[in-house]
């Protein structure tokens, strides 16, 4: 039996990824909220923390997640994230935003929270679809350099922004504000609950904005967790080499 109690859920999801569909099971946030102990997150999400530890045990029993993206190293993780998570992003935001608009049109005369919903998810796209691209102009070719410098043990060039600690720290204040907006628009449709008189449209706007949710969190878990705090190592790694001379 491991002993989790003593963790954060950050620690946990990053020593076994597999967890992290735990924690998605019990409405846990492994993501911007991760960094508290584990007790802490299970009071938060109201779920009991021994229901939560079986199911951790059985899928750290199962054994380690062949081919995790935590494992790949910082040009990999980023190929990873922009592949698999911005583009799924993109996709989603152009095909649900209609979607979102539809079934406003349709049905928020009897469920007014669906004219909110739409407003957060607008929100969340206009927010999303340049804090995207600032990562893939900015701030990921600048990890890559780090790393292929690192590879060669090489200084890497000071950047215009000084530090990669200054857009890191953008992007996990925009990652919050985002996890802020999944948050509210979880609220408003119940866990994402359609009505009984919901239409096949309503339904899947509503698995939809769940499934963005789910893949923002992971998407968020491998960028806040993993790819920033190795950025910041490789660039402080020239440094504590001078400073040692």
């Amino acid at each position: 039996m491991h002993n989790f109690t003593d963790r954060t859920i950050r620690e946990i999801a990053l020593e076994a990824p597999l967890t992290t569909r735990v924690f998605e099971e019990f409405k846990i946030d492994f993501c911007c909220g991760g960094r508290v102990p584990f007790n802490e997150a299970c009071r938060s999400a109201g779920v009991d923390p021994f229901a939560v530890l079986a199911k951790l045990e059985t899928v750290i029993n199962k054994g380690p997640e062949a081919g995790a993206a935590e494992t790949k190293n910082p040009s990999e993780l980023i190929a990873h994230i922009v592949d698999t998570h911005h583009e799924f992003t993109r996709r989603e935001i152009d095909r649900l935003g209609p979607l979102a608009a539809k079934v406003e049109n349709r049905h928020g005369e009897n469920h007014p929270e669906l004219i909110k919903i739409r407003e957060l998810f607008d929100e969340l796209a206009d927010d999303m679809l340049p804090h995207m691209h600032k990562e893939e102009a900015v701030l990921f070719p600048y990890i890559e350099r780090l790393y292929l410098c690192a590879e060669k043990h090489l200084t890497p060039p000071i950047p215009a922004f000084g530090t990669v600690r200054n857009p890191v720290r953008m992007m996990m204040f925009e990652h919050d504000r985002a996890g802020e907006l999944l948050r509210s628009m979880r609220q408003l449709s119940h866990d994402y609950t359609a009505p009984e008189d919901a239409c096949p449209s309503y339904k899947g706007l509503y698995a939809g904005l769940e499934d963005l949710e789910r893949d923002l969190h992971r998407h968020v878990h491998l960028e806040n967790n993993v790819l920033f705090p190795r950025a910041i190592e490789l660039e402080a790694e020239p440094q504590a080499r001078e400073a040692a001379f």
